[in-house]
């Protein structure tokens, strides 16, 4: 059986999805801020909460890191200064990793670089996320599945053939992993999600367990892609919609986080199992709308019964009306008044099928 097991708690195809509040740098560099984002997740019901650690000085050439950035998402006047303002250290990750255990909630986090994955590894998250930018990084996801740590992988921007590459890099050193279907697209529309995408990972990687990282708008689709098998689902959080900011507008606050979450809970118990049975909350319904087999007029003992002489009738509760080849053309063996139930006990010969 898939199954993926973070901080004790399982994950597989008979449990409610693990749901990540990502907060991302929606904190906006900001502890208080970010330390709501977890309280709200928490409250909100999801499983975990987690962020972005970048090395930035290892991570990005000099010409990008020193490029001018100064639209309305800026936090800095090049983009290594805005990506410094947005980046928690140990002091911020330590208070964050200890607020989210007191509140119930994993956290981690993703390593888009080798440094975040030794800080991530020493700092002791159970588990780790990768990008999915870095799904053709298989020098990061071979030194991030050797951690020893859960490793849940986004696979935007990647084919198939990248898919497995990543897939038969990181399984051979780590079995612990989920895979994500991802639309590297901020928002993306609908027609982009392709969620039958789960049940390719599903068929070609039996025992991993799949998931859905969603930058569409609203609940929906993360609660068709449990319909469709992924049990990780991945959304967006902040504290405001309309914040500057890239991921802000297809975040969720907290109503649209408790809304995901509960939404998938009911997802789950809709789904039931595989097993086609009458349920006793049935009954009733069935009794009253439901159908029998009643004689269409008064017929006398010893007659031989014609379809004319059947009718199908309210309420449900006698000889259904699939059983009308197996009265038909038998004889009574005692009167019945229209509208009399037939009955196998009220025919006078034995008939070789269902009796």
């Amino acid at each position: 059986m898939r199954a993926l097991t973070v901080n004790e708690r399982t994950i597989s195809d008979d449990t409610d999805a693990y749901v990540i509040a990502e907060i991302g740098h929606n904190h906006e560099g900001d502890l208080d801020k970010a330390e709501e984002l977890v309280r709200q997740a928490a409250a909100a019901g999801a499983s975990a909460v987690k962020l972005q650690k970048r090395d930035n000085r290892s991570l990005y050439t000099k010409e990008m890191f020193d490029a001018p950035y100064t639209g309305r998402n800026s936090f800095g006047p090049t983009y290594g200064a805005h990506r410094e303002f947005l980046e928690f250290g140990t002091r911020e990750y330590t208070h964050l990793q200890q607020l989210s255990a007191e509140l119930g909630v994993d956290f981690f986090a993703t390593a888009f670089d080798f440094a975040s994955v030794d800080f991530l590894a020493e700092l002791g998250v159970p588990a780790i996320k990768i990008a999915s930018g870095d799904i053709r990084n298989t020098p990061l996801l071979a030194y991030a599945a050797k951690a020893g740590i859960p490793l849940i992988v986004s696979t935007g921007g990647a084919d198939m053939e990248a898919v497995r590459r990543a897939c038969g890099t990181v399984l051979p050193l780590n079995p612990d992993l989920a895979l994500l279907q991802c639309t590297a697209m901020y928002p993306a529309e609908p027609e982009t999600l392709n969620l039958a995408v789960l049940g390719t990972y599903r068929a070609e990687f039996p025992d991993t367990v799949v998931g859905f990282s969603g930058h569409d708008l609203g609940p929906w689709a993360a609660w068709t892609a449990y319909a469709l098998g992924a049990r990780v689902v991945e959304k967006h959080v902040t504290l405001d919609c309309a914040r500057p900011g890239s991921d802000h507008k297809f975040s969720l606050e907290q109503a649209g986080i408790a809304e995901l979450v509960d939404g998938l809970s009911r997802v789950r118990r809709s789904l039931g199992g595989p097993d086609k049975q009458v349920l006793p909350g049935e009954r009733p319904a069935m009794h009253k709308m439901g159908k029998k087999l009643v004689a269409h007029r008064d017929l006398p003992a010893g007659h031989r019964l014609t379809l004319e002489d059947v009718a199908i009738k309210s309420p449900g509760d006698g000889l259904t009306p699939d059983r009308l080849a197996d009265v038909v053309g038998r004889h009574l063996a005692r009167p019945l008044t229209a509208d009399a139930d037939i009955t196998l006990d009220a025919l006078a010969d034995r008939y070789a099928g269902r009796d």
